[in-house]
């Protein structure tokens, strides 16, 4: 499996952040937050990922995952480990409050609670908030030949 650094408006991406639970505007060219933003694909189109660093609102020193969809076969929490040592690759070490993620009603966040995420309480909306603090980040991971983050996956 591969994750490959695109930018915030590749067209590539658009169609699953249309079917992601959060999008506000499908079809709008845009699917990430102002500020920094950085967005990954696996190489078959069928996993997205986003990760926010912004002015924050909600008092947390951390990161966000504003956006993570899996529509292949690659088991989400293994992308996720991927992703964050990807981000920490890119941006560095992560802040002291690591990364969040708010995650909707109608899931529970199983995948990220496999990736080591725990609960840190709930939003203001209602939606429960997860937190992977930087004592349990993965490590970085550089990219391969030609731009990809590659990491294989094998099952006995």
């Amino acid at each position: 499996m591969s994750w490959t650094l695109i930018n915030k408006g590749d067209h590539r991406a658009l169609q699953l952040a249309d079917r992601h639970y959060t999008r506000q505007k499908p079809g709008s060219n845009q699917f990430c937050r102002p500020g920094k933003n950085l967005v990954l694909l696996t190489e078959d189109e069928k996993a997205l990922w986003v990760t926010w660093n912004g002015i924050r609102d909600d008092g947390w020193d951390a990161w966000e995952c504003t956006l993570f969809r899996n529509e292949g076969d690659y088991l989400s929490s293994h992308l996720i480990v991927l992703a964050l040592g990807i981000t920490r690759h890119l941006w560095g070490e992560p802040p002291a409050g690591g990364i969040i993620t708010y995650v909707g009603e109608h899931l529970r966040g199983g995948c990220f609670h496999a990736a080591g995420f725990r609960k840190a309480g709930m939003s203001k909306s209602g939606k429960l908030l997860l937190q992977l603090s930087p004592n349990r980040f993965p490590p970085a991971m550089e990219p391969a030949e030609g731009g990809l983050f590659r990491h294989e996956v094998i099952i006995a």
